[in-house]
């Protein structure tokens, strides 16, 4: 099977489910504020419920460059299916916490497991799928992890029917179960176990661990890459944090409805952005070696406007529509970000690149996320977001200025 045309698309469909648990284990926190306030008092403040989230961000992006240093020497299917194992145990132990220090330190373990996938995954997906099918590939992806958020909206939905320790366990029952499905059915690429056994002995740099990371870290190309992808970082993760409260506030309606309808709004606009992105992409590169960074800067493009109308809209138009716009252009965004990497950095390193890139967005999105969580306490969100536009416009410039690539399949 692993040498069947079809297993590269396996391999996405495979990681396609792993990918919605990934955010809809993380994601179903920020909707259940309200319920779980009640057992856990410190939970009403949005400053205390900001730095819970904000945990979970801070560790994962530590841990994210480890990710992808590890992904670059050791088997990658055995990295995903750990991980998920892991944080899915973690899901379910958190139906069973009754305070918010045990909630903290959780959230913390989640983060850990967590950040091993992302790196993984892609770099896994990169390498059965080259040139007409890559950003496809990627995009069909991360149509996972918009599923996963939009499903992770109804974590309020199912507090309220039951209790949100129901949601907890059962959420994490899903995930650990589909960990045995993956260990029988994912597997590694060949041609990538071919070169890593031949690794050893083509240089001495090679033992090292740090020897990745200085080669990435020495690419100029890396740098812009890092920003272009660090910047709109702060509103993707402002959206899925914060954008269920920014519902709520902006259209006067409880949390357990703004949660779907904001999750939602999301999750099907940016399925439909990575769709577009990746067919739009792979045609274009084939003209034009920039049809990638063409089509990525299309997608950030239309993120500045809907910035500004989320922000300062009040009617449910204005603001669901912003959402929509936002979640196609931020879709397109993300549908190009690998295959955009694997212009400028070679198959053995991508692992470590896009580790490195996940920590810095992480990053930004952790820094975000506290400072939304003042910014609500003091009734300011919608100005937040709407102040973010500027920083995407800065990133679209340096994008379209300096990245040219001269191949799109780095060696």
């Amino acid at each position: 099977m692993k040498n069947t045309k079809i297993y590269p698309w396996i391999v996405v469909a495979l990681l396609w489910v792993v990918a919605l648990l990934n955010y809809m284990d993380r994601q179903m926190l920020s909707t259940m504020q309200e319920a779980m306030k009640v057992d856990i008092v410190e939970l009403g403040k949005a400053e205390a419920f900001g730095a819970l989230m904000a945990v979970f961000l801070w560790i994962y992006g530590f841990m994210s460059p480890v990710a992808g240093v590890v992904a670059d020497r050791v088997s990658r299917k055995w990295l995903i299916v750990g991980s998920l194992f892991v944080w899915s145990a973690v899901t379910y132990l958190m139906g069973y916490a009754d305070s918010f220090q045990e909630l903290y330190w959780l959230r913390a373990f989640m983060g850990i497991s967590e950040a091993l996938y992302i790196p993984s995954a892609l770099s896994l997906i990169a390498d059965w799928h080259q040139d007409k099918s890559r950003s496809l590939a990627i995009g069909i992806h991360m149509t996972g992890l918009y599923v996963g958020q939009a499903i992770g909206g109804f974590g309020a939905t199912v507090a309220a029917a039951f209790s949100w320790h129901t949601a907890f366990h059962w959420f994490g029952i899903i995930g650990i179960i589909y960990s045995i499905v993956l260990l029988l059915f994912l597997h590694e690429n060949p041609e990538r176990m071919k070169i890593a056994k031949l690794q050893p002995a083509a240089g001495e740099k090679k033992s090292s661990m740090l020897g990745g990371l200085s080669v990435v870290l020495s690419n100029w190309a890396f740098w812009v890459i890092l920003f272009y992808f660090a910047a709109p970082s702060l509103p993707g993760w402002a959206t899925k944090n914060w954008l269920p409260t920014l519902f709520a506030e902006s259209l006067n309606i409880p949390m357990a409805e703004a949660g779907p309808i904001s999750t939602i709004t999301i999750a099907i606009s940016s399925f439909i952005g990575v769709l577009v992105g990746g067919v739009m992409s792979d045609r274009w590169v084939q003209k034009n070696i920039r049809g990638r960074v063409y089509t990525g800067a299309i997608g950030l493009g239309m993120t500045i406007p809907s910035l500004l109308l989320l922000g300062m809209g009040h009617s449910f138009v204005s603001v669901v529509g912003a959402g929509l716009l936002f979640g196609i252009g931020y879709g397109i965004f993300d549908a190009n970000n690998m295959p955009i990497l694997c212009q400028f950095v070679s198959a053995k390193h991508r692992g470590t690149a896009y580790g490195i890139m996940n920590m810095t967005g992480v990053f930004a999105g952790a820094a975000v996320t506290h400072l939304l969580g003042r910014w609500t306490d003091g009734g300011n969100l919608g100005m937040g977001f709407a102040m973010l536009s500027g920083v995407v416009l800065v990133a679209l410039a340096l994008q379209l200025y300096f990245l040219r690539p001269k191949t799109d399949n780095l060696e």
